[in-house]
């Protein structure tokens, strides 16, 4: 299947230039309306952004815009405008992966060295680094997200393992086969894999980008071929090999990995917290039995070797504030607002999104709402963002394309994901 290149910044100006003229202009009298662009979710930011508003007493009033539910839909509405210098836009909830572009480019207001400090403040390790560029805050973390090992109790228990201690990829994949169980991992080529894939190389202490700083692609340098890459995505092979990954694996992500755990058909599982509250609202609404969660059980992500602490997947929404509003300093006092630690424990125990702060983790609703919140935290310190460059576009498309699907994958898979990716850097390619 070919796939069109993802527009690069400078094309998206090219094409938009002229659209958008008439979003500038003077920014009209009287208390700024500040427009905040966000991803869909379950009502909790547009509830924030009415708390804030509230809460600012008169001094700006907060709308919400929708973004389309693909991140990559996302990013590409607002490099669209931001290339454009639109105007119109205040606030921004970022996928992690493409705030060094935007930081590159210039899209994204400066925050002021105390308020860098404030926002910093308790948040978890991964998300201050994820919503960093060239060792500088240039985002406002919001809500963090990693993923766990899920169990089943009793397949566990069975299989004769201690879920009180780290366990690895091995000896789960060994566990599954021997209890004729299924190990849901995402094999499906999209996002998930690459989430799958940066995981592994950075539980076994490699790195998918060895230099993400410079500022020519050309220049980039990819550790895919080193040992530790090596040793990491050689699991993807065992899991394909041993058939534990289940019939579709090729084809997999979180939503029918959690159907298949709901279903018993899988004793394991690696994913997002969303898994509880998805059996939680199963369990309210008749469509799941009570005993299916209360066997549930959860821990760190597996481990690639025994003598090194795993490397979970880290994602979630940090805030951006154009470069280009009319209202940065109102939009920047939002914006700490809408981070504040009350507003992410809102956030989390309402719409089951972790928080960046990890002062939110001990707040009562949230403990009440996610008995395992100490766990995630944990998770959180030790989690791994996925390689931070302006040209995560090209990278994650180009793993998506050699390391698919998970059965092919083997020593030399590495050096072909680097050189794929190096050419397609180099304008020699095209994905």
């Amino acid at each position: 299947m070919r796939h069109r290149p993802r527009p690069t910044i400078a094309a998206l100006a090219l094409v938009v230039a002229g659209m958008l003229s008439g979003c500038g202009g003077a920014a009209p009298a009287g208390p700024p309306v500040l427009t905040w662009y966000i991803n869909p979710d379950s009502g909790g930011q547009k509830e924030i952004a009415a708390r804030c508003t509230a809460a600012a007493g008169g001094r700006y009033t907060i709308v919400t815009t929708l973004l389309p539910r693909s991140a990559s839909e996302q990013r590409q509405q607002l490099v669209r405008r931001l290339a454009a210098n639109d105007s119109s836009i205040d606030l921004m909830s970022l996928d992690p992966p493409y705030i060094p572009e935007l930081a590159e480019a210039g899209f994204l207001a400066p925050i002021p060295p105390d308020m860098a400090a404030r926002v910093s403040k308790d948040v978890v390790r991964s998300a201050l680094e994820g919503a960093s560029w060239r060792e500088k805050l240039v985002t406002v973390p919001f809500w963090a997200n990693t993923q766990l090992l899920w169990y089943r109790k009793s397949v566990a228990q069975a299989a004769g393992l201690d879920m009180n201690k780290p366990v690895t990829w091995d000896q789960l994949i060994a566990a599954a086969q021997a209890r004729n169980t299924q190990f849901a991992v995402q094999g499906r080529r999209d996002e998930s894999l690459t989430v799958w894939i940066n995981a592994l190389v950075a539980s076994a202490g490699g790195q998918v980008i060895t230099n993400p700083n410079v500022r020519n692609p050309k220049e980039v340098k990819l550790g895919l071929a080193s040992p530790e890459a090596v040793r990491g995505t050689a699991v993807m092979r065992a899991v394909a090999d041993a058939k534990v990954g289940g019939p579709a694996l090729s084809t997999s992500g979180e939503d029918e990995n959690v159907a298949s755990f709901e279903a018993g058909r899988a004793g394991f599982m690696v994913n997002w917290p969303f898994v509880w509250t998805k059996a939680q609202s199963g369990v309210k609404g008749g469509t799941l039995k009570a005993e299916v969660p209360a066997d549930y059980g959860w821990t760190l992500y597996p481990r690639v070797t025994a003598d090194r602490p795993s490397a979970p997947p880290y994602g979630g929404i940090n805030i951006g504030i154009s470069a280009f509003s009319r209202n940065v300093p109102a939009a920047l006092s939002a914006s700490e607002c809408v981070t504040s630690a009350q507003n992410q424990a809102y956030y989390f125990a309402t719409n089951g999104n972790p928080a960046a702060n990890s002062k939110a983790f001990d707040d009562p609703a949230v403990r009440q709402a996610f008995p395992m919140a100490p766990l995630i935290r944990q998770s959180l310190q030790q989690a791994e963002p996925r390689p931070q460059t302006p040209y995560y576009s090209e990278v994650s498309e180009g793993l998506q394309r050699v390391y698919h699907p998970p059965g092919a994958v083997d020593p030399q898979t590495g050096q072909r994901a680097n050189d794929l990716i190096t050419a397609v850097l180099a304008k020699k390619k095209l994905l």
